[in-house]
């Protein structure tokens, strides 16, 4: 994030490069770079004549280069923004010889999604020389919540940490989604500026009684009757709450878990730094830790890999996930 900050000021004082490979499995920040300069390099008044959008499927090296090379008309300079640019990953080098002197009055702008440039090779050396190389790397999903809370921040407002889990757990760690779902939420948060799980619950559809953070809280207290209530909403609304994503959710946790047993210093702030958690849920840790040893971490761990195993149709074609589910539940608390 901070590459992206440091891009974004530049261009505003007007250090603009004539390159920009923007690359990487991460599509938001490709998307909100190009954006950016796609609206603020060049005037309203200059766009029409010199600000061109072309697509990698229906250009090729060539007519890209042919088009950077033009002058612009009655402006300092041109904008060619070429998206979706993974579509030409096996002519990309090609753009070496442009890269290595390029239009001083163009800026040419890349968006090579989901793939990355081999950083050996020429191309890659030459645009970090002469432009701005710039990786989009995906975020862990540990880091997505901080993610959320600095992205609201900067908007003045909080988000419960409960509500961030629940908006990573159901979105993952697609920046794109949550930032959608983030706006949605921007326009009806209260006086108070803060998003709650209600508010959350109300508004993008997640419930916040019936959710993976709710049975993974469950199940570390042993709240067995809780723990079946979910997983039986689960089995009622699938396509909602797939099995897939909850067993790598209990998976995660029974992880962290097992790290948590190998602590020496099982204090607050260790616990959180340690485990890559927001120091707010470290209570669920320490609880679960009580409730189950090592040891049973361990068979539980190898619950979750049978039952993944099963969901995917290995050993169990016919079997239901709400059952799948129920029988892992049942082992794992009892």
């Amino acid at each position: 994030m901070a590459d992206v900050t440091q891009i974004v000021s530049d261009i505003k004082h007007g250090d603009i490069k004539p390159i920009y490979f923007l690359m990487g499995e991460e599509s938001y920040y490709i998307d909100k770079i190009s954006e950016f300069i796609e609206k603020s390099v060049l005037t309203e008044e200059e766009k029409g004549f010199n600000q061109m959008v072309l697509y990698g499927r229906d250009v090729t090296i060539d007519e890209i280069v042919a088009n950077a090379k033009r002058y612009p008309m009655m402006a300092e300079r041109q904008v060619i923004i070429v998206k979706e640019a993974q579509d030409l990953s096996r002519t990309i080098e090609n753009l070496v010889s442009y890269a290595e002197n390029p239009q001083p009055t163009t800026v040419l702008v890349i968006c090579y999604k989901y793939k990355t440039l081999d950083k050996r090779k020429k191309l890659a050396k030459i645009v970090a020389k002469n432009g701005e190389l710039f990786e989009s790397k995906k975020l862990y999903e540990n880091q997505v919540a901080e993610w959320i809370r600095r992205v609201l921040s900067g908007k003045k407002i909080n988000i419960d940490p409960k509500g961030s889990q629940m908006l990573v757990e159901f979105l993952g760690n697609d920046l794109s989604k949550i930032s959608n779902e983030l706006e949605k939420l921007q326009f009806v948060v209260g006086s108070d500026k803060t998003i709650t799980p209600k508010l959350i619950e109300e508004n993008i559809g997640i419930s916040k009684d019936f959710n993976n953070f709710e049975l993974r809280k469950a199940v570390g207290e042993k709240q067995v009757v809780k723990a079946n209530q979910i997983i039986n909403y689960f089995a009622q609304n699938p396509k909602s709450n797939p099995l897939v994503m909850t067993i790598s959710l209990l998976n995660s946790f029974f992880t962290q878990l097992l790290q948590y047993h190998g602590l020496k210093d099982k204090s607050k702030g260790s616990v959180a730094k340690a485990l890559k958690v927001n120091p707010y849920f470290v209570n669920d840790y320490q609880n679960a830790g009580k409730n189950y040893p090592m040891r049973k971490v361990s068979q539980i761990i190898g619950y979750l890999r049978d039952a993944d195993v099963k969901s995917k149709g290995v050993g169990a074609s016919n079997l239901p996930q709400g059952d799948i589910l129920k029988e892992l539940l049942f082992k794992i608390l009892h």
